[in-house]
């Protein structure tokens, strides 16, 4: 069994110096969904995602800031190219620090760049990153999405769909957790 970060690890993980997401402070008066879909770089698919699967909201590319009290949670999305797992893996160590303030981290969707299997190369990288945060889902590449098929709820395959049913669970489990 692969163990996984679960909370940041402050003292022991040292702050990025440059390189990682930048905070941002969403509106409070909407109060926080159950998570944001976070971009670790453009083009990541968090837009799509948050179109393909509900309940949630994309942001923009950075940490989401709340006041104190308010513990927004996180799914960072990165595509599965080295760009994108580079752009995860500095995001994971930012989180790992403690430098992000208070979020509830429920992981990383990995994004397909392309048709077909993943290269040995990018999948030990993605295995590495996955070892510095609470979970990673995959999401293969979608032919449709692609050609211009909508991204929706109703039209998204049910391995995808998957991925909404494990946040809401995660999202629920943790509701009322306020630390």
């Amino acid at each position: 069994m692969q163990r996984s970060a679960s909370v940041p690890v402050r003292g022991l993980v040292a702050p990025i110096p440059t390189g990682g997401l930048p905070t941002w402070e969403p509106d409070v008066s909407r109060g926080a969904p159950p998570w944001w879909w976070v971009p670790c770089h453009g083009g990541s698919g968090a837009t799509t995602l948050a179109a393909a699967l509900g309940g949630a909201d994309a942001g923009p590319r950075g940490w989401p800031r709340y006041p104190e009290g308010i513990r927004p949670g996180v799914v960072l999305v990165a595509r599965t190219h080295a760009a994108g797992l580079q752009s995860a893996q500095r995001a994971a160590r930012q989180w790992a620090s403690g430098a992000v303030g208070d979020v509830r981290l429920f992981g990383l969707v990995a994004v397909a760049d392309a048709p077909g299997k993943l290269p040995r190369q990018l999948q030990q990288w993605l295995k590495l990153v996955a070892g510095g945060l609470p979970h990673v889902w995959t999401v293969p590449w979608h032919e449709p999405w692609r050609l211009g098929e909508p991204p929706s709820p109703e039209t998204t395959p049910r391995h995808v769909a998957k991925i909404a049913r494990d946040l809401q669970s995660a999202a629920e489990h943790v509701e009322g957790d306020t630390r």
